[in-house]
């Protein structure tokens, strides 16, 4: 069971200190594990349903202040960036759509697409030490990198780290059209 925001953590025992709010990347990149969650609606939806573009999967849950504070970082992301990024967040509240709904609703989260996740599945795939923790995949489906803790996802080092993927996809786009 994730029950766990990431600030406990990083006053973890030495040696496992994390990198709040910071990229860390996976070289090279691996393959997104399988797991299901389901859409708002209730209807299943996977990783690889996200092929194409680079995708943020952020694991977040309603009760996760850090969470709540790195929501309109991605909000304002998705917004400048114009479809050329996706990001699914990822509830992993176990009251699923009747917690999160409102929630969501409350706060005004209306940019974001989110995803169910009441038997924290994707966290589990993933190894996910607490939340909120955010996953990049490139546009065919590879783990890039990750981010622990809540981030600033519009600062200039985050868009830098993100460009290339961005570039990336539009050449992989391109090549396809052709």
């Amino acid at each position: 069971m994730l029950a766990v925001c990431l600030v406990a953590l990083a006053t973890g025992a030495a040696g496992d200190s994390v990198k709040i709010g910071e990229f860390i990347p996976v070289a090279p990149p691996q393959p997104a594990p399988a797991a299901a969650f389901t859409d708002a609606a209730g209807k299943p939806a996977r990783l690889k349903d996200f092929l194409g573009r680079p995708t943020i999967i952020n694991l977040w849950a309603t009760w996760c202040a850090p969470c709540l504070k790195e929501m309109p970082s991605l909000d304002r992301l998705l917004s400048a960036l114009h479809g050329t990024l996706r990001i699914a967040a990822i509830a992993e509240d176990h009251g699923g759509a009747k917690v999160v709904a409102p929630f969501v609703a409350r706060h005004n989260l209306i940019g974001l697409t989110i995803y169910l996740d009441p038997e924290q599945a994707v966290a589990e795939a993933f190894k996910v030490r607490g939340l909120p923790t955010s996953i990049v995949l490139d546009a065919k489906g590879r783990v890039v990198g990750e981010v622990e803790g809540a981030a600033d996802w519009t600062a200039p080092r985050m868009l830098s780290v993100l460009q290339p993927l961005l570039d990336g996809a539009a050449a992989i786009r391109r090549a396809a059209a052709d």
